[in-house]
C-alpha cells in the first residue's frame, strides 16, 4: 500500500508491503519488522537499526510520537485520501465531526457495522463502489453509531450522509 508522509516541509512515499515485512523509500525496498510490546512500546527494526517508539497519539492525519526519544510529527496519507485530494473531495473527518459523508456519488457494497456499534477512528464502517473502485469508508471519530442512513446497493450522491457517529465520552 502506497502512502504519502510529510515531515515539516519534507514529503516522501513510501510503499509499504507488511505481508512481506518489506518498504520501499527513494527506490530503495529495504526489509523491517514492526512489534508492539506489552508495556506499550513500539519496536521497528530495520537492517541493523531498532527504533523504539512511544506516546502515539493521532488526530485525522496527524501521527505525533517519539522516536528513540525526539518528538516526532507526521502527517500520513493513504491512497484513498491521496486519490480524494487529487480529485478535489474532502474526506468525511474533514466535511464533519461523527457525520460520515459520501466522499464521491457511488453504490453502498456493503454496511460493515450497524446501529449501535462501538467505533475508533479509522475503523472500517462501509464499502462505496465509485468510478469502478472499492473504497473503504472509515469512522472518523471514536464513538458509538447512532444512525445509518443507507443500506446495501443503496446508490448515494457526494455528500450523502452514510451514517452519524456519537462521540465518546
Amino acid at each position: 500500500m502506497k502512502f504519502e508522509t510529510t515531515v515539516g516541509s519534507d514529503s516522501k512515499e513510501i510503499d509499504l508491503n507488511s505481508d512481506e515485512g518489506e518498504f520501499t523509500l527513494n527506490g530503495e525496498t529495504r526489509s523491517f519488522t514492526f512489534h508492539r510490546q506489552e508495556n506499550g512500546r513500539y519496536l521497528l527494526r530495520s537492517g541493523t537499526k531498532v527504533f523504539k517508539i512511544d506516546n502515539v497519539s493521532y488526530d485525522k492525519h496527524t501521527v505525533q510520537f517519539t522516536i528513540n526519544g525526539a518528538w516526532t510529527k507526521v502527517d500520513v496519507r493513504d491512497e484513498q485520501d491521496l486519490l480524494l485530494d487529487k480529485l478535489g473531495f474532502k474526506t468525511a473527518s474533514e466535511i464533519g465531526e461523527g457525520e460520515l459523508n459520501a466522499p464521491m456519488p457511488g453504490k453502498i457494497l456493503e454496511m460493515i457495522v450497524k446501529e449501535g456499534d462501538e467505533v475508533s477512528l479509522g475503523d472500517p464502517v462501509a464499502i462505496l463502489e465509485a468510478m469502478k473502485m472499492e473504497n473503504e469508508l472509515k469512522a472518523p471519530i471514536d464513538g458509538i453509531v447512532k444512525t445509518i442512513a443507507v443500506a446495501k446497493n443503496d446508490s448515494v450522491e457526494k455528500n450523502a450522509l452514510i451514517l452519524e457517529i456519537e462521540a465518546s465520552g
